[in-house]
């Protein structure tokens, strides 16, 4: 299960490329606090936090490289703050390579950086150092791997960085479809291939599930709507879909108790009595755990039958002789809000709700 919203999106510029707003113009970040557009009219300029994260290269290296071997030589604001260029950033992604890829250490890297310069004419210095202009789907890609790089090495500090870069980079929807669910997706798929250990797929998988509740809270609750209760039924592991579509429920107003995978079936009884549930979401990514899914959904309608169910998952949508298709959600992100609103949140005289 995977949705995208088409929400408006604000973007700001970083990296290598310019992404312009609706009007045509560019969207310009303050940093720390500060409008610096009318410092550098036409070209933009970076934090050291931000090109710390575009290149990969902790603050206190770039302090160095600035210090002891005169790497680059930022600008700075009247507050004495850095304001790296694109020139600075393209010099920085240079000098990485050439230490990293080419052993070469840090002073020799920077005296044949300033030779190669001064034996360009000044037009075509940028050229050789100016790499591509990514496209938004190799921005995505770039993001998610330095994030799953963190995450496969237990650096969650690094890696709640990066998010919370990419949140101000992309958007709140853009980062959790474009960049977070494919590396919840790339995490499951490691550990089933054993390229990931139980303990790093429970590290990876519990960080970014935790940046996903934190935007529960951020959405109001309608009275009026059903309450939800969603789970994965007792041996499905994979919850990413769960907790997508948990999302989606909470966007459009709902309270949602999310019980998350692999969930006992005695403890979802009295939680559905107790907290007055009118609404239960199941999700299954395993086509051979149907049947016992289609069981849970039998014994809760014989004890509330006026229960409503969403079923969604791969395990649902490959399922061709589903016991329940009219409850089973479209695989296609794009009618989820359509069939939910038809189904769920208008009146439907055709249904009886308890």
């Amino acid at each position: 299960m995977a949705v995208v919203y088409n929400e408006c999106i604000i973007f700001v510029e970083c990296w290598d490329f310019h992404i312009p707003d609706k009007g045509g113009g560019s969207i310009r970040k303050p940093i720390d606090g500060r409008d610096i557009s009318e410092k550098r009219v036409g070209n933009q300029v970076y934090s050291i936090k931000q090109v710390a994260a575009m290149l990969d290269i902790p603050t206190v290296t770039l302090r160095a490289w600035e210090n002891r071997y005169s790497a680059v030589t930022p600008e700075r604001t009247e507050s004495g703050y850095r304001l790296y260029t694109d020139e600075n950033v393209e010099d920085l992604r240079w000098l990485k390579e050439q230490v990293e890829q080419h052993q070469t250490n840090i002073s020799e890297a920077v005296r044949m950086l300033k030779e190669n310069k001064a034996a360009l004419p000044e037009a075509v210095i940028p050229a050789p150092l100016t790499s591509p202009v990514p496209t938004m789907e190799e921005a995505y890609l770039r993001m998610a791997d330095q994030i799953y790089d963190s995450l496969y090495h237990f650096q969650g500090e690094r890696a709640n960085g990066l998010i919370d870069f990419g949140f101000t980079m992309y958007g709140y929807d853009s980062m959790f479809y474009h960049v977070l669910v494919p590396i919840l997706i790339r995490v499951g798929d490691a550990w089933e291939q054993g390229r990931a250990s139980v303990a790093q797929e429970h590290f990876m998988t519990q960080l970014i599930s935790q940046r996903f509740y934190q935007f529960f809270h951020l959405f109001p609750i309608y009275p009026h709507l059903p309450k939800v209760l969603a789970l994965c039924p007792e041996g499905e592991h994979h919850q990413v879909g769960l907790l997508l579509f948990s999302l989606f429920m909470r966007k459009n107003g709902a309270e949602v108790l999310y019980l998350g995978a692999n969930t006992p079936e005695e403890g979802v009884f009295p939680i559905i009595r107790d907290q007055k549930i009118k609404l239960v979401c199941l999700s299954i990514t395993n086509p051979a755990l149907s049947e016992q899914s289609d069981r849970l959904v039998d014994r809760i309608m014989t004890e509330f039958p006026h229960m409503r169910f969403i079923l969604g998952g791969k395990g649902y949508e490959r399922n061709e002789n589903a016991a329940y298709p009219e409850w089973i959600m479209p695989e296609d992100s794009s009618d989820w809000q359509a069939w939910l609103e038809r189904e769920y949140l208008t009146d439907n005289p055709t249904r009886t709700q308890g």
